[in-house]
C-alpha cells in the first residue's frame, strides 16, 4: 500500500481507544504538548514502546512531562545573554513543521549534489551540535545576530572528515555525502530528496528538536549508503575515531521526524 494512503488509512483515535491503551486524559494532554496536537493511533503507540523500553520507572504521566519538546504556549523569549537560548522556548512539532518550510523551501531544487536513493539508510557523521543561535534559523524566524561562537571543530577536523567520507565515497561505501550547512540538518537532507525521495528520521531525545533540524554548526555531514554496507561503514568509522549517528532510512515521497509526519517531500522542493 502506497504511504500516502497508509496516512489517510490511520486508525481514528477514540476516548474508548484511548481508555483501552491504559493511557489517562493528563498524559493524553501532556502527549499533546509533546506533539502540538492531537496524536495519532500510531504516535500514541509510539510513546507508549518508548516508556516501555524505558523500564516503565516511573508513571506515564510523569515520564512524558520529563520529554522533551514540550513548551509553554507563549511565545519565543530572548534574553540577550550569552546563554540566550536557554531563554527561548522550544517550538513544538507543529511550529517545527511550519519553519521547516519557511526556512528550506525550494532550497535544494536547484542542487547539482547526487540525491539519495531508495532503500538507502542515512548517518550524521560529526558531532551532534546544540548550538543554533547563529543560523538561519535563529535570522529569519527569531529575529537573532547573534556573536559569532567558538566552534569546536576545527578546519583541520573537518579535512580529515572530508578526507575520510571521501575515500569511503570512492570505494562505493557511501553513495553520497552532503555537508550540513544553511537551514542545518534538515536542508541537508532535503537536498538529497530531489524525484519524490523522503525521509524518516529520528532525532537525538536530549537535543532540542529546533537545534537538531536547523543548526548550523559546522563539521558535520549527511551520508546515506545502502543498507549492506552498514557494518563496514560503522567499523571504519570507528577505526577513524569519527562520531557519527543513524538517523534514519529514504522513504518514497514522505518526511518524517520522529514518525511525525512533515510533509510531502514535494512541498519542500516545489516540485
Amino acid at each position: 500500500m502506497p504511504e500516502e494512503q497508509i496516512h489517510n488509512t490511520e486508525e481514528v483515535l477514540t476516548p474508548e481507544l484511548v481508555e483501552a491503551m491504559g493511557i489517562s486524559q493528563p498524559a493524553l494532554e501532556e502527549v499533546e504538548c509533546i506533539i502540538g496536537r492531537m496524536p495519532t493511533v500510531q504516535e500514541l503507540s509510539t510513546l507508549l514502546a518508548m516508556w516501555e523500553a524505558n523500564g516503565k520507572q516511573q508513571s506515564l504521566y510523569g515520564w512524558l512531562k520529563g520529554q522533551h519538546h514540550v513548551v509553554e504556549k507563549h511565545e519565543y523569549l530572548y534574553s540577550g545573554s550569552d546563554d540566550s537560548h536557554k531563554s527561548i522556548k522550544e517550538p513544538k512539532v507543529k511550529d517545527c513543521i511550519a519553519l521547516a518550510h519557511e526556512i528550506v523551501n525550494g532550497q535544494g531544487e536547484n542542487s547539482k549534489n547526487e540525491s539519495f536513493s531508495r532503500s538507502e539508510i542515512l548517518y550524521m557523521v560529526g558531532n551532534v551540535s546544540t548550538e543554533f543561535l547563529n543560523s538561519e534559523y535563529a535570522r529569519k524566524c527569531l529575529h537573532i545576530v547573534a556573536d559569532p561562537v567558538k566552534m569546536t571543530t576545527l578546519a583541520e577536523d573537518i579535512e580529515y572528515l572530508e578526507l575520510i567520507l571521501g575515500s569511503l565515497k570512492d570505494g562505493g561505501v557511501i553513495t553520497t555525502m552532503r555537508p550540513v550547512a544553511d537551514g542545518g540538518l534538515f536542508a541537508a537532507l532535503v537536498d538529497g530528496s530531489r524525484a519524490g525521495i523522503g525521509f524518516d528520521i529520528l532525532t537525538c531525545r536530549e537535543i532540542r528538536l529546533d537545534s537538531f533540524l536547523f543548526g548550523e554548526e559546522p563539521g558535520r555531514f549527511v551520508v546515506s549508503l545502502d543498507e549492506k554496507q552498514d557494518d563496514f561503514f560503522l567499523n571504519k568509522m570507528d577505526e577513524a575515531r569519527v562520531n557519527c549517528c543513524f538517523l534514519g532510512h529514504v522513504t518514497k515521497g514522505r518526511v518524517l521526524v520522529d514518525d511525525m509526519d512533515f510533509g510531502d517531500v514535494r512541498e519542500y522542493l516545489r516540485m
